[in-house]
């Protein structure tokens, strides 16, 4: 990667940018007060800490965070990477087994975080140390774009976490994101509602702000869904990121009209799909475009709409300029060329966005590495104009009655229905154990199921329509908004 020449991170490479007086980092505290970081002082920060850091651990060893969303959290994470470490974020909200299967897989040296007497990490056989207790000045090591730098551990399809192992240049692969999604630049403030230990946030609210000289505003605190809207207004949020769910409850409990004379240019969303109802829904309350983006842990986000791909609802968008993706056909492995055709979605092995590999599982990176293409289970269709159609997880696809069908699309249909507010769509097993697709319901008004299956079978075949409508007060989901649908279980099944 001649850019990058022999000595690369993406620490420097994020802070580069900007005035030494521009405002870098803010986090909001529950007050509706922020903590603010200019250019000088977070670069001071970070460079203190990756010398201390490095008077504890060598090039390539691995460092576990266990913070919030917090300024030594995003401190932690640009020094460790200054160093020549890998991070390895971590949800605060993990149990001591997660914490300890982590600690395993990774070999990890350290754990940095901020509660001295977290019960979950006593007594562990890896040092814990709280970022200001550290102290040195440790000659900082030569690190290139092609080192490693972020371990993210995320959901396997064997049900244990897998590590994602990312390279300094992944920093490099995000610049299609923040020009052609994001859209932003100096003098931006982005805000992104998710937590640091996701790689949504770790880029699209971190690293992609200080790339482009911008400010990154994180929430320090829970923030109530009906504040998000009084927050960006107080803040001067110029792009707000976040995962459809927070937009939907945004528009149910507060009052997003008052971001219609507000600096917000526009929102971003990605982590699962956008309904076209959630999609209207917004830009009639707001006056203002919603940007949908598909991405994986294992590239971040490759296709959008932005401010110059126009949404098309029930699209993701198209390949970011300079991506280039494929439909593979699920069998042969080979690229389809006829547009409307189902079948893997694909991204050149080429693109610095790529992960380096899973970290310690070969046969599990073999499975989803294609020759030239790198496809991580991903089902979608391009229309004639390049954009891209969602159609579910290649692993996370219905089988009723022996027939697949993704419940991505069941979902958008039946959740155009009026008098439902959310739903996820699996399969449960009757009496006789045949598996039969299923529409767990969070109500918005009291409707009949034959009149919400009616209304879906004008918009599906019948084969795809749900056997079974269950009523519940909420849908399980992560700390990061995304719905387990594997959770979802009708009582006394």
């Amino acid at each position: 990667m001649t850019e990058a020449g022999s000595s690369f991170d993406l620490a420097s490479y994020c802070l580069a940018p900007g005035a030494p007086d521009d405002a870098a980092l803010a986090v909001v505290e529950a007050d509706g007060g922020a903590i603010t970081l200019d250019r000088a002082a977070l670069r001071a920060a970070v460079n203190r800490l990756a010398r201390a850091l490095a008077c504890r651990a060598g090039k390539g060893e691995r460092v576990v965070l266990r913070m919030a969303n917090q300024v030594a959290m995003a401190t932690a994470f640009l020094a460790t990477a200054r160093a020549g470490l890998v991070a390895v974020p971590v949800s605060p909200q993990l149990r001591r087994p997660e914490v300890e299967a982590i600690l395993e897989d990774a070999d990890a040296s350290l754990i940095v975080t901020l509660t001295a007497d977290d019960p979950v990490l006593t007594g562990l056989q890896v040092p814990v140390v709280q970022p200001d207790d550290l102290e040195g000045t440790a000659a900082l090591p030569v690190v290139g774009a092609d080192d490693p730098a972020l371990l993210i551990f995320t959901s396997g399809t064997s049900g244990r976490a897998k590590g994602v192992l990312h390279g300094h240049h992944t920093v490099l692969g995000r610049r299609p994101i923040r020009d052609a999604w994001l859209g932003i630049g100096p003098g931006d403030r982005v805000l992104h509602a998710g937590t640091l230990n996701w790689t949504y946030t770790l880029g699209v609210g971190l690293m992609d702000p200080l790339a482009a000289g911008a400010t990154a505003v994180l929430a320090g605190a829970d923030v109530e869904p009906g504040a998000w809207p009084t927050l960006i207004a107080d803040h001067g949020i110029t792009v707000f990121a976040a995962v459809p769910t927070v937009y939907r409850r945004m528009l149910k409990y507060g009052d997003p009209s008052v971001l219609r004379t507000g600096p917000l240019r526009h929102g971003v969303t990605a982590g699962e799909a956008l309904s076209p109802h959630l999609w209207q829904a917004w830009r009639d309350a707001t006056g203002l475009e919603l940007y949908e983006a598909l991405g994986m842990t294992e590239i971040s986000t490759y296709v959008s709409s932005g401010p110059g791909t126009p949404t098309r609802p029930g699209s993701a968008g198209k390949a970011q300029p300079g991506r280039r993706i494929a439909i593979l056909d699920a069998a042969t492995h080979r690229p389809l060329d006829a547009a409307g055709e189902t079948g893997l979605l694909a991204v050149h092995r080429s693109d610095p966005g790529l992960m380096l590999g899973y970290w310690r599982r070969p046969d599990e990176e073999a499975a989803v590495m294609f020759g030239e293409w790198f496809a991580g289970g991903d089902l979608a269709h391009l229309d004639e104009d390049g954009y891209v159609y969602f159609h579910g997880r290649d692993d996370d696809v219905l089988n009723a009655l022996g027939v697949r069908t993704s419940p991505l699309e069941i979902e958008r249909v039946l959740a155009e229905h009026p008098a439902v507010n959310e739903v996820a769509v699996t399969t449960t097993a009757n009496a006789e154990g045949v598996e039969l697709i299923t529409a767990f319901v969070v109500p918005a008004a009291d409707v009949d199921d034959s009149d919400l299956l009616a209304f879906a079978s004008h918009r599906l075949a019948a084969y795809k329509l749900p056997k079974r409508v269950v009523r519940v007060d909420g849908l399980p989901r992560t700390a990061n908004g995304k719905v387990q649908r594997r959770q979802l279980r009708i009582d006394g099944g």
